[in-house]
């Protein structure tokens, strides 16, 4: 039996395609835990879930006006969404939770109305669930694809090298960070914008609706062992690209959906780490 699957893993490696999505969809785990452990601590975790409806509603607009490469509107269109939605849940009159759960849905009826009322192909339902739970598009990958997500990787990674004593401040005390000198709201503009490029590349990985797993998941499990910034960023970047690369082979042997996987890897780790906390008295009350 286990030959039998290495076989299959084998098989399938030979695929240029294949090596692409396993690469893709590691550097995108990897990201999606090092924002999200940031994204978390601010209680702005559901950020990724309300620019992730927002990129499904400019995929549907770009299909509807035939944009060739959709990337052209997604991307731009997330990244102001993002912008908008910091500065929007800034306001005193509509707070961070309200703002993103506004675009969030809004975002997501105006698409699903757009894709029925102007449909590409017959089967519009198969179309809505492969866009909102992933799809075969990881499999159809270029080239190009994977340098622009190990572009965006080493972007990620630079940033948290290089200003990882300000995130870390900004994260933890943003009013003091601010009465120090430090400009939180132009390192939280950063963040918002690269959890944005993030979401795009993401979605052709676990669709739309999935994404804030890939944030969420990985930095609270990391959080049930660890106190320290620096040990739940670590620990969080390893779950991930762990869960993804056990999701992406069980799909491959599976034959299971590549999203469903990573997410249902990503529940199973946040489960044990749970466990464990609690029987070692480490879990927050």
């Amino acid at each position: 039996m286990m030959s039998e699957m290495l076989s299959k893993l084998q098989y399938y490696f030979t695929y240029p395609f294949v090596r692409y999505a396993v690469v893709v969809g590691l550097l995108i785990a990897l990201c999606s835990s090092l924002l999200g452990v940031t994204l978390v601590l601010k209680r702005f975790s559901f950020i990724g879930d309300g620019l992730s409806h927002v990129a499904f509603g400019a995929m549907s607009v770009a299909a509807v006006v035939g944009v060739t490469n959709n990337m052209y509107l997604i991307l731009p269109v997330t990244v102001i969404s993002a912008i908008l939605l910091l500065r929007t849940g800034q306001n005193t009159k509509i707070k961070g939770d309200a703002a993103v759960a506004m675009i969030s849905v809004g975002a997501l009826a105006i698409g699903y109305m757009l894709m029925n009322l102007f449909p590409t192909s017959s089967n519009i339902s198969a179309d809505v669930c492969s866009t909102l739970f992933g799809s075969t598009s990881i499999l159809t990958l270029k080239i190009t694809d994977v340098w622009l997500c190990i572009a965006m990787a080493v972007i990620v990674i630079a940033v948290f090298i290089i200003f990882y004593n300000k995130i870390f401040a900004v994260t933890f005390d943003e009013n003091f960070s601010k009465a120090t000198g430090i400009k939180a709201d132009g390192y939280n503009l950063l963040i918002a914008v690269i959890t944005a490029f993030i979401i795009v590349l993401a979605m052709n990985l676990v669709g739309s609706l999935l994404i804030s797993a890939l944030i969420i998941f990985p930095a609270l499990s990391a959080m049930r062992l660890f106190r320290s910034f620096r040990g739940v960023i670590i620990c969080s970047a390893i779950i991930s690209v762990v869960c993804a690369a056990v999701g992406i082979i069980l799909s491959i042997l599976f034959s299971t959906p590549v999203g469903s996987t990573i997410v249902s890897a990503d529940i199973a780790v946040f489960l044990v780490f749970w466990l464990v906390s609690a029987i070692t008295g480490r879990s927050k009350s």
